[in-house]
Formats: C-alpha cells, structure tokens, sequence
C-alpha cells in the first residue's frame, strides 16, 4: 500500500500504524527504510522477521534531532556533539553508549546504539507525527531482504514485501546509499561503513584523524560494535555482479583498448555499468553508462543493479570506479555487492 508522503492524512496514518507495533516504509534522503517504534521490542522482532536479518545484527535508530538521540545514549560525547552539529540532519550515524534497557532489539543486544537524523521531508514529518503517539524513534533498516539490494524508491519496497505494507512515497532518494557510520565509543572516530560524506568531511568537522578499523592504535583494536551492512558480502542482486577494470572490461567485450568499434558473440544474458563510453555491442548487451562523478553513480546505483535484475540478466559488468575519496562509498558497496 503505496500513500503520497506529501500528504498529512498518510503521515498521520503511518504514524498510527507504528505507534500500534505494525512496520512502515519511509523514506530518507540516503535509502527507504523499513520501519518500527525503536522502544518496541516486538514491532522490531518482525523488521527482523520480515528481512530474514541476523536478530545480533543491529539497526539504526532515527530521531528527529539531536535532542532526541538522549533518550537512546547514555551520553553523547563532545566529538559526536562535533557530528552532529555539522550533519545532521543528514546522511550520517553515530554510533553511540546506549542507555541501559533502552532499544535492546534494535541494538542487537550490544551496549551501544547506532543513530542518525534523516535529512528527508517525509521522515521528518513522520517522525513528529510518531513523536504526538509516543514514539520517540524508529528503527529502520534498508527496507529489502537481508543482504539483497537496498531500495530507493517507494515501487521498490512495495516489489520486497507485497501490498500488505504501508509505504509512503517520497520520491527517489537523493543520496542513493546508506549513511556513513561512525563509531564514537572508543575515544577516536572509527569510519565503519563509508557513505555520500567523506572522510576528508568527517575529519575536518571532528577536528581530529577518523581512523578504519584496520588502522586503530594497538590499544583500541579490542572488537568494537557491530555495524550494519558491514558484511563482506551485502547488497547483491540476483544476477552475479563482476568488477572489472577498463582494460578487462574492454576485452571481455571485444573492444579494443581505443573504443573504437568491436562487436562480441550473443550474450543477452550480460548487463554492464561503465563510466568509459561504450560503442553498441552486438547480441543484445545491456549497456548503461555511468555518470562520471560519485554522487550522481550513488544515487542511481541501486536502481541500476535492480533495473538489471527486472532484464533479467545472469551476469552484471561494472567498471571498477575510481579509487579516490569521493568514490569511497560507491566502490564499498560494489564491492560487497561482487563478494556475494
């Protein structure tokens, strides 16, 4: 059940049905997130039920500003305070010390809480309509089966779970990816899982380095919370997704390395995402040409890979995008989405 976001009447609904325990779609500016009251433990048992999602792997919670995200942490240090002043709202979770008894579901039993303030109209409406009910802040993982292609449209979600869910519809997401997150428990910033903002941006609003997990100092290598959509393998379509550089991908089309005409055998079954213009190849091949700067491939990214999916594609060739900062994102999900 697909409502207009814009709308009061299916704010106020959406709103009702949480408030009630039942799940809804929303939209964010990042991905659509399918959602559940954080505080209820059973509402969020079938966000997990529905994605057929690990129960120890932990959602985050969204709240309507920074004063909200008190009533989930047990304190919010200056460095996320820093964060938070700089991007929220926006495309960024803070993982943060959670108040004893408080979203123990939607932390996957971990002490700590990982959330973030939505940038989007829709989740901001919705999220003060939740607030006049009681609900203080929605879980909401990306509203897709777990591991699967995350959705950025309301059609998408609906495609996931059938008309039996309420989905508002704001539009396709601006952003296109999940949220970058950043664990703020150890003391440094931690960049578990890159997004639209980079690492350069982090830096330069925590006033300090923002460190990965395979580059903490000795003293704080010690595990530290799980993440979502930190697995190796995540984001996958069904066809199998290949990285190739130019130069392989080139070959494997029958160009050679000039571009310069070429043609290759019937492969109909073959999709391929690639910022170098492609001449038309022969046999059916699906070709779509990626834009050249990062944020415009992120927000079409997850529309491609199930674009391709609805062809009905066996395989899917993507460029390997560029390996610098502002690709982070982009080339973390593409990676992951190949692993698989």
């Amino acid at each position: 059940m697909i409502l207009d976001g814009q709308r009061p009447d299916a704010i106020e609904r959406a709103a009702l049905a949480l408030a009630a325990g039942e799940l809804a779609g929303m939209p964010t500016e990042t991905v659509y997130g399918l959602a559940a009251n954080a505080m209820d433990s059973a509402a969020v048992r079938r966000i997990y039920a529905a994605k057929g999602r690990p129960a120890d792997h932990p959602l985050i919670v969204h709240v309507a500003d920074a004063g909200r995200a008190q009533d989930f942490a047990a304190g919010i240090p200056p460095l996320a305070q820093r964060l938070m002043q700089a991007f929220w709202p926006g495309p960024l979770t803070l993982i943060l010390p959670r108040r004893a008894g408080v979203a123990d579901a939607a932390a996957g039993g971990q002490d700590s809480i990982g959330l973030r303030c939505p940038a989007h109209p829709v989740a901001q409406a919705l999220l003060a309509a939740c607030a006049a009910h009681g609900v203080t802040g929605l879980a909401a993982p990306s509203a897709n089966r777990f591991g699967r292609v995350s959705p950025t449209t309301a059609t998408h979600v609906a495609a996931e779970f059938g008309p039996g869910l309420l989905v508002l519809d704001g539009g396709p997401c601006a952003v296109g990816i999940e949220s970058a997150i950043v664990d703020c428990t150890r003391g440094v910033p931690v960049l578990l899982r890159p997004g639209q903002l980079t690492r350069a941006a982090i830096e330069q609003a925590a006033g300090q380095r923002v460190h990965v997990p395979g580059d903490l100092p000795a003293a704080l290598t010690t595990p530290g919370p799980r993440a979502p959509g930190t697995l190796t393998a995540h984001y996958a379509p069904r066809a199998q997704v290949r990285l190739m550089r130019t130069a392989d991908l080139h070959a494997a089309l029958g160009l050679p390395s000039d571009q310069a005409g070429g043609t290759t055998p019937a492969a109909p079954h073959v999709a391929v995402w690639a910022r170098t213009p492609l001449p038309p190849v022969a046999g059916g091949i699906i070709l779509r040409r990626m834009p050249d700067d990062a944020p415009a491939a992120a927000q079409q990214l997850f529309a491609v890979l199930r674009g391709f999916d609805d062809a009905g594609v066996k395989l899917i060739w993507i460029e390997t995008p560029p390996a610098t900062p502002a690709w982070e994102g982009v080339a973390d999900r593409l990676r992951r989405a190949a692993a698989s």
